[in-house]
């Protein structure tokens, strides 16, 4: 088996959608960053990979028993074995993940560029395992909290986080699903449809809100993520933090 050695990890937990996991040049002088001692290098097929990137199903037992207790993290003196932690690549995209003692992948983490490109040559002259991985019965499923890719293409950390947020706040008024509020907000984000809106029934007025706000990222997004999650005091902690992250002149 294949190991790399002082791997740096920057875990993301709970992330099911691999643009999530931040790759390094996203990563913030707040985030935890960790010390993996000693990790198993797995070279895996393209569809077990982006299973284990995509989703938070049940890892092959077959790959868990492989890597079962090789992994060591490292905090200061103190080196703690893993259950179940290993780098995956499918020789085209990399990721760390360890399942906390679990089945599932709940810590994932991208690596550094350096270890980035010593894995790649590690792999080169070697054929990916499948790991008995049946991939003809998953379909990867997105919904409003679990956006499709192409949703949060090209979009920054922060702005994936706000539109994250932003969809939080819709999902909230899609459940409540008061005709006065959906009116409300879509006026809201586009005054011009005012004629029509009085005239929209909830099933209507839901659509047409969601399908003007799904797509890109704006100022206009950002500044309707405010007033959206406005009175919400979790949403709203989470809109504070991001502000802190907000690029200044000099960074754009």
């Amino acid at each position: 088996m294949l190991y790399l050695h002082d791997v740096w990890v920057n875990w993301f937990e709970g992330e099911e959608n691999g643009y999530n996991v931040c790759y390094f040049h996203e990563w913030r002088k707040e985030d935890k960053i960790e010390l993996l001692d000693q990790v198993p290098l797995l070279y895996i097929t393209k569809p077990l990979y982006q299973y284990i990137e995509n989703d938070m199903h049940d890892i092959p037992q077959s790959l868990l028993d492989a890597i079962y207790r090789r992994a060591y993290a490292r905090k200061g003196q103190i080196r703690k074995c893993l259950d179940y932690a290993c780098v995956v690549t499918d020789g085209v995209d990399i990721m760390a993940l360890d399942t906390a003692g679990y089945s599932i992948p709940i810590k994932k983490s991208r690596l550094i560029p350096r270890q980035e490109q010593l894995v790649f040559d590690m792999v080169q002259n070697i054929k990916p395992l499948s790991y008995q991985f049946d991939d003809n019965h998953y379909e990867k499923k997105h919904h409003m909290l679990s956006m499709s890719p192409d949703l949060v293409f090209g979009l920054t950390r922060r702005e994936r986080q706000l539109k994250q947020l932003m969809m939080m706040g819709l999902d909230q008024l899609k459940t409540a699903n008061r005709i006065k509020e959906l009116r409300y907000w879509l006026t809201e984000w586009d005054p011009k449809q005012y004629p029509y809106i009085h005239y929209m029934d909830e099933e209507k007025a839901w659509h047409t809100l969601y399908n003007s706000v799904k797509h890109g990222w704006s100022s206009a997004h950002e500044d309707f993520c405010k007033k959206l999650v406005k009175g919400q005091p979790f949403l709203e902690k989470m809109w504070e933090f991001e502000q802190k992250q907000k690029p200044t002149s000099k960074q754009q």
